[in-house]
């Protein structure tokens, strides 16, 4: 049977992950964490930035919002990108009924994705099962990000894509991306077949009718095909399709890192930094893990007056295996490929 990377070895927790369900560590815990050690160039960070899984950063006026993996989608803020804090009410109360319709068995939400466009945000999330593509992928939305404006309601989409037997991809892991012509695309997708995307409408957020085909942009033959956590951007002349290769959520055992390859088109085909494409394994690789940090992956992009960030999480050898929040700055070569030093 294909796994997918949730696919724990054991149990959840065998490996630090009960605390998921819940969207705020405990009193206890927060102070007992209070400050991750640095290793290479990474943020030093503070407060609430454990148990943090497949992270994704906005910034609204002076503060960022963190959006994870979890129960009703576990929500931080943070006005510096260094001290973080728990945000409630967060973007799900529960999980909608037509997704407890689809995956009744679906006990958290993977993977978000947060996006700004049209006056509103844009929020994408997977619901499924450890090592099933009886997967679906939903969309919030919301004028504003901080619960303390009157405004603050989040609005149920419905779904977006679903995917099940016989299709040989998995409707999860979704990323929002817009094109130098302005229409908007959907990358997702974990393990089978690999990454893919459709295409949207740039109103509603939902899939297009104008553009129905499925492209295919990345996939692997080893390892059981692990490549997932797409996430695109647009730098100069080229498209950059970020993806995570191998296993996550193996605690210090997992082997999860970030690879990178570039197209002067979104829907490919994109090409590694030694002309390899992505359809065909290739994958520039730019996370390494460390003595304390491994398995780092599943990452987002946060860009910022010329800056870039790269944000994902890493198991905490330290920490017994905690999955943990790394904010690193994203350099980049004279070749204008992306790369961290974050070793």
């Amino acid at each position: 049977m294909k796994i997918n990377r949730r696919q724990f070895l054991h149990s959840a927790a065998a490996v630090g992950f009960g605390v998921l369900t819940n969207s705020f560590v405990s009193a206890q815990d927060a102070t007992a964490e209070a400050t991750a050690a640095t290793e290479g160039n990474a943020l030093e960070l503070t407060g609430n930035f454990r148990n943090v899984h497949d992270p994704v950063i906005i910034k609204q006026g002076d503060t960022y919002y963190l959006y994870c993996t979890g129960a009703r989608i576990p929500t931080r803020s943070s006005k510096d990108l260094h001290d973080w804090q728990g945000v409630r009410p967060g973007p799900l109360p529960e999980t909608p009924q037509w997704a407890k319709d689809y995956v009744p068995k679906a006990d958290s939400i993977w993977a978000p994705d947060i996006s700004f466009h049209n006056g509103k945000y844009y929020l994408y999330y997977s619901v499924s099962t450890f090592g099933s593509n009886h997967s679906c992928i939903g969309l919030e939305t919301n004028v504003t990000l901080n619960p303390e404006d009157k405004d603050y309601k989040w609005e149920d989409q419905g779904m977006v894509i679903a995917s099940d037997n016989p299709n040989n991809y998995n409707c999860i892991d979704p990323n929002w991306v817009m094109d130098t012509d302005g229409n908007a695309w959907l990358a997702f997708g974990s393990f089978w077949s690999g990454i893919k995307m459709r295409r949207l409408n740039n109103e509603t957020g939902l899939l297009s009718d104008e553009d129905t085909k499925l492209y295919s942009l990345a996939t692997r033959f080893e390892n059981s095909g692990s490549i997932e956590g797409a996430f695109i951007i647009h730098k100069d002349d080229y498209y950059y399709l970020f993806a995570s290769f191998d296993f996550c959520c193996r605690g210090v055992d997992s082997t999860y890192n970030v690879r990178v390859g570039r197209s002067e088109n979104v829907t490919g085909p994109y090409v590694d930094k030694d002309d390899k494409e992505m359809l065909k394994g290739g994958g520039t690789q730019i996370t390494f893990p460390s003595s304390r940090y491994r398995g780092p992956g599943h990452n987002s992009i946060l860009q910022e007056d010329g800056k870039y960030w790269i944000v994902y999480h890493a198991y905490d050898a330290v920490n017994g295996g905690t999955p943990t929040l790394r904010i690193v700055p994203l350099q980049w070569d004279e070749d204008g490929w992306p790369f961290t030093t974050d070793t």
